[in-house]
């Protein structure tokens, strides 16, 4: 049997490789999506994976595609879940999908992931695969031979199989163009504070520059464009701001996640361009869209995000409710700046040729109409509520 492998290079997917060889007699391919990993460790995926002897390693480039159809529609969505930005679910979409395109080329019986049985991945792949190939097959190997990370470890290193962990330091970790999320370990006790070994992409607040630092975004139609000026791809973009807003210590989560399988789990994440970015985002729809729009496109937008981070992006209700919110993005465009400082960023100015702000109307120091005329209005204000009033005083 012929079997398509989403593969890291990290111990699930590793062992994943010896484990569809071993027990379930495969011919194993090792599928590599690139959405923003470490270039390093990219590097030695492939090496890896052909020294456990799979027989065939296919890498895709997919950071682009990635970026533009998954990401920047998080952003026009304000895409977050219990106050943190989608990034390992949003990724998974495009992973699951590329490696069923490589499993139909290469004529494979069967797709396989790392996944274990208590996570959210297991949704956003099987969920995917069964939508875009429902005859493959899927194997995962972890969750169906019921193993834990101690065993996984040992069987690592028993097979020799080189992996980036420890009984010591077992984190699992995870990390795309929009955000690296660090999981396992002592993380495992919300008792503890998070260690400052787990943080790659974030400086230290204590540590970080002392002066201030504004970084001005523009926005086109929903769409982050240039940072001070310069316009960027996306990739670029987003490269660009992780690194800055991660200097000044910004984008560091620590919370308390509500998982698909009903488990409270204790995470944390580093998302400096996405904190950024979706902060941005909101203080310039606060300036061009109505009271009304803001309302409901915040129920739309906690809707959206809950649909994705449940494994369900190829549901018809994500897809018409992206309508509704590409509607809603024709007159997001306008200059955003924000203030990085010591792990906090704030916006502190925003301006639009659609902005719905008249400084003649709002000024304390003139008058865009008369007065007295507020007056007609209130007398209406609560009426219903002075009526009730009334009749309780009988």
């Amino acid at each position: 049997m012929k079997v398509a492998l989403a593969y890291s290079g990290g111990l699930d997917t590793s062992v994943a490789i010896r484990l569809l060889q071993e027990k379930y007699n495969a011919d194993v391919i090792t599928v590599s999506v690139d959405v923003g990993q470490d270039p390093k460790e990219l590097k030695k995926i492939g090496e890896k994976a052909k020294k456990l002897g799979v027989i065939k390693h296919v890498h895709i480039d997919a950071r682009g595609e990635f970026v533009e159809e998954y990401v920047f529609r998080s952003i026009k969505a304000n895409g977050l879940y219990e106050g943190y930005p989608l990034s390992t679910a949003l990724a998974r979409y495009p992973i699951a999908s590329k490696l069923v395109e490589v499993a139909r080329r290469e004529g494979a019986e069967a797709v396989a992931h790392g996944c274990t049985g208590k996570g959210n991945d297991q949704f956003r792949f099987d969920t995917t695969i069964a939508i875009k190939a429902p005859k493959l097959k899927i194997i995962a190997p972890i969750r169906e031979l019921n193993l834990d990370r101690k065993w996984e470890i040992k069987y690592a290193r028993e097979q020799g199989i080189p992996v980036p962990v420890n009984v010591g330091r077992p984190y699992s970790i995870d990390e795309n163009l929009w955000g690296r999320s660090i999981e396992g370990g002592v993380l495992e006790d919300p008792s503890k504070a998070p260690p400052e070994d787990i943080y790659a992409w974030t400086r230290s607040p204590a540590k970080a520059p002392a002066k201030p630092h504004v970084v001005e975004i523009v926005f086109e139609k929903g769409v982050p464009v240039s940072i001070d000026g310069k316009r960027m791809s996306g990739p670029e973009l987003v490269t660009r701001l992780n690194r800055l807003a991660g200097e000044h210590g910004v984008g560091r989560i620590e919370l308390m996640e509500d998982r698909i399988m009903g488990l409270k789990a204790r995470e944390n994440y580093e998302a400096p361009a996405a904190t950024v970015l979706i902060q941005a985002h909101r203080a310039l729809e606060q300036l061009v869209l109505t009271k009304q729009e803001l309302i409901f496109k915040g129920t739309v937008d906690q809707t959206w995000a809950d649909l994705v981070y449940s494994g369900l992006w190829f549901n018809p209700l994500r897809e018409d409710l992206d309508a509704f919110i590409e509607r809603t993005q024709r007159r997001v465009t306008g200059k955003v700046k924000v203030e990085l400082h010591r792990g906090s960023s704030r916006v502190i100015a925003r301006s639009s040729p659609y902005s719905l702000y008249d400084k003649e109307l709002v000024s304390f120091d003139r008058f865009g109409f008369d007065q007295r005329d507020a007056a007609s209005i209130i007398k209406f204000h609560a009426l219903q509520d002075r009526i009730l009033s009334r009749r309780r005083r009988g």
